[in-house]
Parts: C-alpha cells; sequence; structure tokens
C-alpha cells in the first residue's frame, strides 16, 4: 500500500505529463490537455519546419516552388531527390530531438520553428503565391496546436515511440508473413494489374486504398476491443504493477478502496491507443515491403517492357504533385501493392501467436500498469 498523502500541484503537473507521455490523455480533465500547450506542440512544429525549410532548399536549387523533374536528372536534380529522400527521416529526428528539451528548450524551439515555417513561406513552399503559402503555415500550425491540446498528438506520439522500440517484431512479423507476401509477387508480375495502373486515375486509386485500409482497420480494432474488454472492465491493481509506481508521480498517493470504473472517452482511448499501435506496426510492414517492390520495378522495368505493360505509358510519373523520373504505372502499382500488404498482414498480426506474445502482451501488459496509476490518480482528484 502506498503512504497516503495529499496530491500537490507539482505532483499533479507531474501526472498529467506522465500520463501524456504513456497516451492516456482521457485521464486528464479538458482543462489540463489545454495547458503548456505550447512547448507540448514543439515536437511537431520542429518536424514542421523542417519541410519548409527544405522547400526553400528547393527554390534555391531549381528556382521553382514545384519539383518537376524528367527524363534524366541533372546534378542539381539529383541533389534534390536526395534532399526529398532525406526530408522525412530528418523532420522526425528533429522531431525526436525537441521533445528530448526541457521547457525551456521547448519553448525557444517552438518559437524557432514558427519563425522558420514563416521564412518558409516567403521564400519557399509550395506555391509561387505568398499569400496561399501562409495560409497553408496558419492551417498547418492551428491543426498542431489543435491535435496536442485535443489530446490525440500525445497518442500519435506514444505509438510512434512504441514502434520504434519494437521495430525489431515488425521485422519478425514481416519474415512470418513472407509466405502471404509472396503471393503479391504474382500480382506485381501481372500485366493486366499494370494496364490498370496505367488507366485508373490517382484519385480512384487512393480511394481505393482508403477502402482497404478501412477494412484492415476495422478488424483490427474489432479484434482489438472482443480481448481487451475483460481488461478495462476489471480495474483491480496488480502487485507487480503497484511496484512499478515507486519512483513515478503516484508513488505518494494510496491505491483506493474502490476502483472507479473507466469513463467512456478513457475506454475509447485504451482501445484507440491499443488499435494504432498495432496498425503502426503493421503500416511499416507494409511501406517496407511497397519500397522493395518500388526498387525491384525501378532494376527491371526497361522502357520496352514499359511500353507493352502499360501500351505506351508515361515514363515520368507524378506523387504528391511532384513530377518524378519514375514511371507513374510504377508508382500505382507499388502503391496498390502496399495496400494489399497492409490488408495480408492485418489479417496475420491478429491471428499471430508469436506476434501476440512479442509485442501485443507486452503493449497490454503496459497499459495495465498504466491504468493502475489513473486509479490512484482518479481517487485523488475529483472527477469535477
Amino acid at each position: 500500500m502506498a503512504k497516503s498523502g495529499p496530491i500537490t500541484p507539482a505532483v499533479r503537473q507531474a501526472a498529467d505529463r506522465w500520463f501524456l507521455s504513456h497516451g492516456l490523455p482521457a485521464v486528464l480533465r479538458p482543462g489540463r490537455l489545454v495547458r503548456r500547450l505550447w512547448p507540448r506542440s514543439s515536437p511537431a512544429l520542429a518536424a514542421f519546419a523542417v519541410l519548409m525549410a527544405n522547400t526553400i532548399g528547393v527554390v534555391l536549387i531549381t528556382g521553382k516552388h514545384a519539383i518537376d523533374i524528367d527524363g534524366q536528372p541533372t546534378r542539381g536534380e539529383w541533389f534534390v531527390l536526395a534532399m526529398l529522400v532525406l526530408v522525412l527521416p530528418v523532420a522526425c529526428l528533429v522531431g525526436w530531438w525537441v521533445s528530448r528539451l526541457g521547457a525551456p528548450g521547448r519553448h525557444i524551439a517552438a518559437g524557432v520553428s514558427v519563425v522558420v515555417a514563416l521564412l518558409g513561406a516567403f521564400f519557399g513552399g509550395p506555391s509561387p503565391h505568398l499569400v496561399t503559402n501562409l495560409v497553408i503555415v496558419v492551417v498547418a500550425i492551428a491543426i498542431m496546436l489543435g491535435l496536442t491540446a485535443s489530446g490525440i498528438g500525445s497518442i500519435l506520439g506514444w505509438a510512434a515511440r512504441t514502434t520504434l522500440s519494437h521495430l525489431s517484431d515488425a521485422g519478425s512479423l514481416l519474415l512470418r508473413a513472407l509466405p502471404v507476401l509472396l503471393l503479391t509477387f504474382l500480382v506485381f508480375f501481372n500485366s493486366p494489374v499494370w494496364l490498370m495502373a496505367a488507366t485508373i486515375s490517382r484519385p480512384r486509386l487512393w480511394l481505393a486504398l482508403c477502402f482497404l485500409g478501412l477494412i484492415a482497420a476495422a478488424f483490427v480494432a474489432s479484434v482489438t476491443v472482443d480481448r481487451m474488454r475483460p481488461m478495462v472492465d476489471t480495474g483491480e491493481p496488480d502487485a507487480r504493477h503497484v511496484a512499478g509506481l515507486e519512483g513515478t508521480p503516484f508513488a505518494a498517493i494510496p491505491d483506493p478502496p474502490d476502483v472507479k470504473p473507466l469513463s467512456r472517452a478513457e475506454r475509447a482511448n485504451v482501445y484507440f491507443v491499443l488499435a494504432v499501435s498495432q496498425l503502426a506496426h503493421i503500416l511499416v510492414v507494409a511501406v517496407v515491403t511497397a519500397m522493395l517492390f518500388l526498387v525491384l520495378g525501378l532494376i527491371l522495368l526497361s522502357p520496352e517492357l514499359l511500353a507493352a505493360w502499360t501500351r505506351n505509358g508515361a515514363p515520368d510519373g507524378q506523387f504528391l504533385g511532384m513530377t518524378l523520373p519514375v514511371p507513374d504505372a510504377l508508382i500505382q502499382v507499388t502503391l496498390f501493392l502496399g495496400g494489399l500488404t497492409f490488408m495480408y498482414v492485418s489479417a496475420k498480426a491478429v491471428g499471430d501467436s508469436t506476434y501476440r506474445e512479442q509485442f501485443t502482451a507486452p503493449l497490454i501488459d503496459d497499459l495495465r500498469f498504466t491504468l493502475t496509476a489513473r486509479n490512484r490518480y482518479r481517487a485523488a482528484v475529483p472527477a469535477r
């Protein structure tokens, strides 16, 4: 049993940060979620600033606000392609580094990030029109602040950290799903698929991918809810979890005599965390598989083969408004195979006992630990 004692404002603030870092913002009152909004949003703002700074580099090198590379790239265009490949990893790395800073450092990083983003609107940006770029920057900052204030940002950050810390599990899941993924090779070497990819429009393809993704996500979420309902309904603390609370803000808060049941928001938060973390793992596998097929296509696809499979399809492709020296049909097929892989691996992950033991079981145990802290916090802090 923990030692009794009042919860001070400093302890409550530390407890709030603890729940946010563990992906359970629904435990906090809505008024607590909007506190320290600026420093909490600094990692996302820093990552966005990297993207806007990248647009400045593109404009300085190419003299254009859009990436338009067709045929044989020049030396400068090769450099732009390298920037395009590295910008997302660098943005994630900068966001992670900012998240490791203290409160004063985060305040400074958030301010610097906004300044860099505004400079990107003036000297770079996706549009040659300054007003359009400013609107994009303002809307993006508002969305990031809104996600942080609603608690969704903390859930996504927790899922990202969990996924990165269990990348080996994603690799083992890819290896166990390999027999199923070999079927996609039959799709890759199927000429009607290439003809479809060369004919269908990109909006229709994105709509089909969203449809496949929603089916897979609904399947994973429904199975997760069925498996997690007993844990959510029973909130009795485990002795091992109680011992683990030593050194946390909840160490001095006693265990409540009666555990308050989880609210609807808290239940939805628990289910959402479990589903998102699993879907993030599956998405990593799908993206890696799609990149493998993209590289395979760049190796095997000759102009003659492309003309035969796509009936003289375009040798250059469009992706997110950029013209790239990659056949458009190859981009379409890569996206389609990524969607199929996402569905395959979703079914495999839900039914794979080894994956549940290596990844899902520790994740559930961590959530049990978090709910034990929640029971103490809810007993010390009234709901209203």
